[in-house]
């Protein structure tokens, strides 16, 4: 407030819906109160920007895309990497035929810390990687098995592997630890032709396109190991990304098709 002495600040929610003048909010609230919050913003016909997870129940969730139609209100969750550049050259990729036919995808998402004391480090920081899987594979999984391991609060997993069976023979796997004494955000798509590997957490975030691959002779396995391609893209901040894209659907009275509700939902 003292910084931005000309814009409007409220103690609670119901101050800003009822006298303020805006026409969408976004949630940047602990997990377990964005049902709440955002159903309240919804009913008051204001459309809303919510940080993942959009809930942390499944019902909780349907009732809220229920409710942003009944209202003709904008909802979004806040899947941020769905909107990093690297991430749509990845989908650019794979739809061109470049890799081949996508046959894996693997995620890590380890860091040292936030621990939660509400959520496990699944619902904290999966739902990254489940979004951009679904969209990498334009599909839902036919089965998934997760595994967790919880050290420092009973019952809150610290460390989870989840293994997820997509349609077409796409196989998938996250990796995920707040208990992890390094910082890696790691993602590699693997095709019949090539693969690409993504480092968000490397310096200058870097993609790349590996020339590797396997051929059968008489039946035996032969590598092709070839050169690795460093690929460049047009470096944007996806929160910006997000949240210009957020306004702009708002501005031009459009539904969005990137990260609206019941992308939330599948997620």
């Amino acid at each position: 407030k003292n910084k931005y002495p000309n814009v409007s600040t409220y103690l609670n929610l119901e101050d800003a819906i009822e006298t303020g003048s805006f026409e969408a909010f976004t949630v940047a609230t602990p997990a377990e109160t964005h049902f709440e919050i955002s159903k309240r913003i919804i009913e008051s016909k204001k459309h809303v920007l919510v940080e993942k997870p959009l809930t942390l129940d499944i019902e909780e969730a349907k009732l809220l895309v229920e409710i942003a139609e009944k209202n003709s209100v904008n909802l979004m969750v806040g899947h941020l990497l769905l909107f990093h550049p690297a991430i749509k050259k990845i989908k650019e990729f794979i739809n061109n035929g470049r890799i081949g036919k996508l046959q894996y995808i693997y995620s890590n998402r380890l860091n040292l810390g936030q621990v939660r004391t509400e959520e496990n480090v699944f619902w904290s920081f999966a739902p990254h990687d489940i979004s951009i899987f679904q969209y990498l594979t334009d599909s839902f999984p036919v089965s998934l098995n997760a595994y967790g391991s919880s050290f420092l609060q009973e019952g809150i997993y610290d460390s989870t592997i989840t293994q997820l069976k997509y349609p077409d023979g796409i196989d998938g796997h996250i990796f995920v630890s707040w208990l992890h004494p390094f910082k890696e955000h790691r993602l590699v798509v693997i095709g019949s032709n090539s693969m690409i590997s993504f480092e968000d957490s490397s310096k200058g975030s870097l993609l790349k396109m590996h020339t590797k691959k396997f051929t059968f002779d008489n039946g035996i396995p032969e590598k092709i190991d070839g050169p690795v391609e460093l690929i460049d893209y047009v470096e944007k901040m996806p929160l910006t990304e997000e949240l210009s894209y957020f306004i702009q659907c708002i501005r031009d009275n459009k539904k969005p098709k990137i990260a609206n509700g019941y992308h939330a939902l599948e997620v």
